[in-house]
């Protein structure tokens, strides 16, 4: 592993222990020696990440879109800021440059990528890691609500479990330490075994 991207919010919400984190997790990338890919904004909890590695003295990627680098105030501290034409653009090279996602908490942009990576994980597009980081408890409705699709038959438990959860910073490097990637399938060729 070389890269990890992080998926996370332009806002640092309203506990505290959300943006210790973000810290947290960039000094600890840096320490493993892995890279960190994030959305390339300076706000919120994209820039205390990317701050944190950048200081650790860490290779950081920011990719951000041209209309959201005056919204979202480009990282200038990054190791290469790669500015693009559309978010489509902004997810496809941040999955292209990492060999893992986590997701710390955010709002409707990080949902967004957290679940076109993990169609993409189901489709077979990739095979890597994705885990969410739960600490205070922030993802448990979201989780709830993947249980609840695979309770209604909306999703299978096998596509369930692509979805990881870390409570801690020590669990999150365990995680991705001990992940195996799943049997690859090939594409979906026939919907009845969706």
């Amino acid at each position: 592993m070389k890269r990890v991207c992080v998926f996370c919010g332009s806002r640092t919400g309203t506990n505290p222990v959300h943006a210790e984190t973000a810290r947290a997790v960039g000094r600890a990338l840096v320490a493993r020696g892995w890279g960190l890919v994030f959305g390339g904004g300076r706000i919120g909890l994209m820039g205390e990440v990317a701050a944190a590695a950048t200081a650790a003295g860490g290779e950081v990627i920011g990719v951000i879109p041209h209309v959201l680098s005056a919204v979202e105030i480009a990282y200038s501290g990054a190791t290469e800021l790669i500015v693009v034409g559309t978010m489509h653009e902004r997810k496809a090279i941040m999955a292209d440059r990492a060999d893992a996602f986590v997701a710390l908490p955010g709002g409707y942009g990080t949902c967004d990528e957290l679940f076109e990576i993990l169609t993409w994980s189901q489709l077979g597009i990739h095979r890597k890691p994705v885990v969410v980081l739960n600490v205070a408890g922030f993802f448990h409705p979201l989780l709830a609500w993947a249980d609840h699709m695979v309770s209604e038959g909306f999703l299978k438990p096998k596509h369930r479990a692509r979805l990881l959860v870390a409570d801690t910073i020590p669990d999150l490097f365990a995680t991705l330490d001990g992940w195996q990637p799943p049997p690859d399938e090939g594409a979906w060729a026939k919907l009845d075994e969706r």
